[in-house]
């Protein structure tokens, strides 16, 4: 008796393949007895070359809180993929908005297939509050013009800014973890952050020990850490306490939880030669055993073992009943690797 195939249920990794034969079944076209007739001689116009593809790396640009008098800059890359077979133009790129402007970008410019172009964006307040500005650009592709949305909050003396506002944590799954990092930026004076307080489930706070003085201008980064125990989407915020005229400042939290997916590995081996009243499954977790029993007497010659956790590896053997209920030895083993 050998163990036949193991099959992956949800994520489990087969160990042997089943073999598909693919049959294809060719056709032939047979013309007979059409009749031809000579038409005069037109010409079929070339089709037009076809447009390129320009993709811009964010369609939205926040520059969180930056103090008033000073400048913080980011870069946003337009891309002609490699899979496209035309040039790409880029004739204008203009901005707009109080405090934005663009730097290092000389027009116009090629973009061959698989080539891109940075566009470095500075965000510099003179005043306080939020500003909101636009990049348009427009190019030779498909979708001539394209934009980015920028935004930026001007910090005055005497504040504390928390960068991200809101930090977003998409598909954790239950029983994993995420971490993201945002930072606490003094504005044009020294800033001393006292404490901090968090809610939300599965939200913790860390990378940042308290108190902690910043001087004018400083940054000082920490780590949020996103741990859900139950699928959904779930909603928290951190609380900065200090001695800033904006305190407490914050910063919102949401975290979209998905829930683990089962695991199971299927098992099928061949029927022994001899009548048997069954057989039993043994698993072990190294290779040569030892072996425990994971099934009941069965029937068939088949078995599906749900009771297996992911990064595990499993050895599997199985055994026969005879009908004098004396058991076989071992068949060969096989192994599951589960992801």
């Amino acid at each position: 008796m050998s163990v036949r195939n193991i099959h992956g249920k949800g994520h489990a990794i087969p160990l042997s393949a089943c073999c598909l034969t693919m049959f294809l079944v060719l056709a032939s076209l047979f013309t007979a007895g059409c009749a031809v007739t000579k038409m005069a001689g037109t010409s079929t116009p070339s089709p037009a070359p076809a447009a390129g593809s320009l993709a811009v790396s964010a369609s939205t640009v926040n520059f969180g809180s930056v103090p008033v008098g000073s400048t913080k800059s980011t870069s946003v890359t337009l891309s002609n993929s490699a899979t496209q077979t035309a040039t790409v133009k880029v004739s204008q790129v203009t901005i707009s908005g109080q405090g934005f402007r663009l730097t290092g970008v000389a027009l116009p410019t090629s973009l061959a297939p698989g080539h891109s172009l940075t566009l470095t964006i500075d965000f510099a307040p003179s005043a306080a509050g939020n500003a909101t500005g636009t990049v348009a650009i427009s190019s030779t592709a498909a979708t001539a013009n394209i934009s980015v949305a920028l935004s930026g909050n001007g910090m005055t003396s005497g504040q504390l800014a928390v960068n991200p506002a809101n930090m977003t944590f998409p598909s954790v799954t239950v029983g994993t973890s995420q971490n993201q990092s945002g930072t606490l930026t003094a504005g044009s004076s020294p800033i001393t952050v006292s404490s901090a307080t968090w809610q939300g489930t599965g939200f913790s706070l860390s990378g940042i020990t308290f108190p902690v003085t910043l001087q004018a201008g400083q940054s000082v980064p920490f780590t949020v850490t996103f741990a859900p125990q139950a699928a959904g989407t779930i909603s928290g915020a951190i609380s900065f306490a200090s001695n800033a005229s904006n305190s407490p400042a914050s910063e919102s939290l949401t975290g979209t939880a998905l829930q683990a997916a089962p695991h199971s590995v299927d098992l099928s081996w061949n029927p022994d030669a001899s009548a048997v009243q069954g057989y039993y499954v043994y698993r072990g977790n190294q290779t040569g055993g030892p072996y425990s029993r994971v099934s009941t007497l069965l029937p068939a010659t088949s078995y599906i073992d749900a009771s297996v956790t992911a990064g595990q590896t499993y050895y599997y053997v199985v055994t026969a009943l005879g009908s004098g209920s004396l058991e076989s030895g071992y068949s060969n083993e096989a192994v599951a690797v589960v992801p």
